[in-house]
């Protein structure tokens, strides 16, 4: 799987200062390595469509690489986990390999979904990871669907979570998914990736009140808001979010506000913001701010960051020379793995 292998791992055992367990050393020498992967691949894409070389559109979420990968690399395996319309950075944490993507986004038979979902839709039901759809509060509805499931089956240890936006959080199919989860006290742990606008619309135009945690109280369950670009802080506050939801005592609500330095979507020209807002919020990338860290606390040195990051750009070239190579789907296959 993409960013899962360790071809390019230091040594963690390494006496070094910090008193950090191995065990955490590789979960963020992995969150390096899936943050990379995900921004790396999305400004290919958008190259891509700049060269008319994809058709349709996709929405990118440069600059909010941090709230993918430290809340995924807080999940287990088999916990279900349903991702956004600009959800590429959570595919790749689950563990989709990026030239797959790749070749689901240039529509070719060796796509994830065969090369007719595209950007929107990339799935796969084999490592629990469900794409997003068109319709928007639609996930968090299905995945109270899916830990209903579990309920029924009596599985232990498994949670389903659900990414959304700030402008979802409006919807109602997620109050109502909200809603149900607390009555029926399910597994779901909500994800609210607040990068501070609904399309061109900032969130106060459109909130009385813009504490997003607060769309938590109604439903009796607890609620945490973290810094969206500081991964460890994600981190450790989904472990814990986490353990609460798999203790069996319901729902919990985490917001993690963050920013979309890319626009909207592809043919988003950035009118609705100033050019000092996005280079503010570039001055907080999450990777800037995640490798002074590792550097700073001498986890890591700047070599192996540096190849780490190397590794992962070489990996994105080779998805698309994979995703060119790749032929397109058949017209006889149109039809197939079509359920509506």
């Amino acid at each position: 799987m993409s960013g899962k292998n360790s071809d390019h791992a230091p040594d963690v055992t390494k006496n070094r200062k910090d008193t950090i367990s191995k065990e955490l050393k590789m979960i963020m020498w992995q969150m390096w390595i899936d943050m990379h992967l995900a921004r790396y691949f999305e400004e290919r894409v958008q190259w891509l469509f700049s060269k008319g070389l994809v058709h349709g559109t996709t929405h990118l979420g440069i600059g909010e690489e941090a709230t993918a990968a430290g809340t995924i690399a807080a999940m287990k395996s088999q916990d279900y986990v349903f991702g956004t319309h600009r959800g590429h950075s959570q595919a790749i944490a689950k563990g989709i390999d990026v030239k797959y993507m790749m070749a689901e986004i240039l529509a070719r038979e060796t796509g994830v979904c065969k090369g007719k979902g595209g950007s929107m839709h990339i799935a796969d039901p084999d490592i629990h990871y469900f794409g997003a759809d068109g319709v928007l509060g639609a996930s968090a509805v299905m995945c109270v669907g899916t830990a209903l499931a579990t309920r029924k089956r009596k599985e232990e240890d498994r949670i389903s979570v659900v990414f959304f936006g700030d402008g979802t959080s409006n919807e109602g199919a997620t109050w109502e998914a909200m809603n149900l989860a607390a009555v029926w006290e399910l597994p779901v742990l909500f994800v609210c990736v607040n990068n501070t606008y609904g399309m061109s619309t900032p969130i106060q135009d459109v909130m009385k009140d813009t504490d997003i945690a607060k769309r938590a109280y109604p439903f009796g369950m607890p609620a945490k808001t973290v810094d969206g670009n500081n991964v460890l802080e994600i981190y450790h506050a989904s472990v814990e979010a986490r353990k609460y939801v798999a203790s069996g005592k319901g729902p919990m609500l985490l917001v993690e506000n963050t920013y979309r330095i890319s626009g909207h979507s592809k043919s988003d020209g950035n009118l609705y913001r100033t050019k000092e807002e996005i280079e503010s919020w570039k001055e907080k990338c999450p990777i800037k701010a995640f490798r002074m860290y590792l550097i700073e606390n001498e986890l890591f040195t700047e070599e192996e960051l540096d190849k780490a990051a190397k590794a992962a750009a070489d990996e994105i070239e080779q998805a698309e020379e994979f995703a060119k190579a790749s032929p397109e789907p058949s017209f006889d296959d149109l039809m197939n793995d079509v359920y509506a």
